[in-house]
């Protein structure tokens, strides 16, 4: 690693979004460092949980398609030069409880949305009712006769800090330098280029884009920091009593059992020498200082989890706990990302909150961005989540 004074971009925070443009920047030969206040990967942020759901119908809207599909190819070229195995296909199933409409991240009807992105871009797909369901999911067995699902096999989950790892350490193979446990403190900018400062002294760059994360308001000050909610989210995997269940053609699954965004959960299959599932909810009503994030996951939430999002719906599986975890999520207020220059300060790309869904899409945006940069033709189109919208 050659350590240097000034450089063509800085890369704040790497995470998902940070370590996937730091080695887009750096594969390109852009002189690019690094910096996170921790040690990638690691679970402080959004980035860690060992698995992460990837789905290619994106029900979110239009504009992450590309991105997602940008983001599979990439795990795929990624795996190919590191060995390292990112990407499993093992599917994913989306079942409601009932043939209205559900509500998620922020999608009025989130089942709808994607069956629809899923004709529009024709990615493999197939609708179930609930005769469907039984035979081919017999583990989702609390889902009665109004049930509904859809079922994309191109969907599976990508293994978060792998991810992490490999492009960070692909991207210091490729020149860029990475300074680990360094706080960012300040960041000035003008026409002429970006100072960062840091716990181990300042840096200077043409450019900065910022991947901080749950930090990126207190870091970047009160236009941005108004339109950022950081929300904490709990990781529970429950042991399997019959893990026959879930030996074989076992998705990842999002359950939709109600119209509000909280009556629902997600969920992956047993990784590999784990008799276990790992189950989670998304709550977007309390927000938390990112400094004082709760680490710890009370018996009593737990139970709760267990109550209203498994007993009777997923067959086969026990209140035991194997572990659990915290992350958070960073949210906007329509839920969508913010990727953009900064409104006040010159040469400076923020590119956060990705609101509870972005690592599917971060090996393509960190490509997009990188592309831009470099004034390379055919970046995918990030303009959906500039901040004009909020203006208006």
């Amino acid at each position: 690693m050659c350590i240097r004074d000034s450089y063509d971009v800085i890369v704040i925070g790497l995470g998902a979004m940070g370590a996937a443009t730091l080695y887009q920047l750096a594969k390109r030969g852009v002189r690019v460092a690094g910096v996170d206040r921790y040690a990638p990967p690691h679970d402080q942020g959004s980035s860690h949980g060992d698995t992460r759901i990837t789905r290619q119908a994106v029900g979110e809207g239009a504009a992450y398609v590309p991105l997602v599909l940008n983001s599979q190819r990439i795990w795929r070229e990624l795996e190919a030069q590191s060995g390292e195995a990112l990407f499993e296909a093992c599917g994913m199933l989306m079942l409601s409880s009932s043939q209205e409409p559900t509500r998620g991240h922020g999608t009025a009807d989130f089942g709808g949305e994607t069956a629809a992105l899923a004709e529009r871009f024709g990615i493999e797909h197939s609708l179930l009712d609930a005769a469907g369901v039984r035979a081919r999911f017999a583990r989702f067995g609390g889902f009665g006769d109004q049930a509904t699902g859809y079922y994309e096999p191109g969907a599976g989950y990508v293994r978060p800090e792998r991810a992490i790892d490999v492009q960070v350490r692909l991207a210091e193979q490729l020149g860029a330098t990475v300074q680990i446990d360094t706080l960012v403190t300040a960041i000035d900018a003008d026409a002429q280029g970006v100072r960062v400062q840091t716990s181990s002294g300042m840096l200077t760059a043409d450019k900065a884009i910022v991947c901080a994360g749950m930090w990126t308001g207190k870091l970047l000050g009160a236009s941005v920091d108004g339109l950022l909610k950081v929300c904490r989210q709990q990781l529970v995997w429950f042991e399997l009593d019959e893990p026959e269940r879930f030996a074989a053609d076992s998705p990842v699954y999002i359950l939709l059992h109600g119209a509000a965004d909280t009556d629902s959960c997600y969920g992956f299959p047993p990784l590999p020498g784990e008799n276990a599932i790992k189950i989670a909810t998304e709550q977007y009503l309390e927000g938390c200082d990112p400094d004082g994030v709760d680490r710890s996951v009370s018996q009593a939430d737990i139970d709760a989890l267990y109550d209203a999002h498994v007993a009777g719906r997923l067959l086969g599986v026990s209140r035991r706990v194997l572990k659990s975890k915290v992350c958070t999520y960073t949210i906007t207020p329509d839920f969508n990302f913010i990727i953009d220059a900064h409104p006040q300060m010159a040469n400076v790309t923020l590119v956060s909150a990705c609101s509870g869904h972005g690592f599917k899409h971060s090996a393509g945006i960190g490509e997009a961005l990188a592309m831009q940069h470099c004034n390379e033709p055919g970046a995918a189109d990030l303009s959906a989540f500039s901040l004009a919208r909020f203006r208006s």
